[in-house]
């Protein structure tokens, strides 16, 4: 019995192209994948730096004004000014006893589609009045060297 040779030959190729596009097909998805999450992780990270440029802000105007008595004469917590109206922000005071400076807590909130995201950022500010001194410009440096460490 004798064959054609290209009867055989036909059936392979099909099975090659079919592999190949489905090798093909995988390739793709996970390209796609892969672009979508680096879309994701791109605007986390514009987030988190629109976010710490916002507490920054805030920590500067809390440095500016002083510590002392600063919730009873400005806002310590609402939405952040245009073009930010999306990001909200929360100050906490502590301390500010004698001699001690104030810890002050700058939280920055904003929404995203997987829910409610946070930065807060904690320093410590000195008192503007100092200790009752009349001395217009008290030495403000702690006694001890502060102690700094990553959470």
């Amino acid at each position: 019995m004798v064959r054609a040779c290209g009867t055989n030959r036909r059936g392979f190729a099909l099975a090659d192209v079919i592999v190949g596009a489905v090798i093909l097909g995988a390739a793709l998805a996970v390209i796609v994948g892969l672009a979508g999450q680096a879309v994701t992780a791109q605007g986390k990270g514009r987030d988190l730096s629109l976010a710490a440029m916002l507490a920054d802000e805030q920590l500067n105007l809390v440095l500016a004004r002083g510590p002392d008595d600063y919730a009873k004469r400005y806002e310590t917590q609402g939405t952040c000014d245009a073009p930010f109206e999306g990001f909200g922000y929360r100050l906490e005071f502590s301390g500010g006893i004698g001699a001690e400076p104030y810890t002050v807590a700058a939280t920055i909130l904003w929404s995203r589609a997987w829910g409610t995201q946070q930065l807060t950022i904690r320093t410590l500010v000195a008192s503007r009045t100092g200790t009752g001194d009349t001395d217009p410009d008290p030495d403000r440096r702690p006694d001890a060297p502060v102690q700094r460490a990553l959470p």
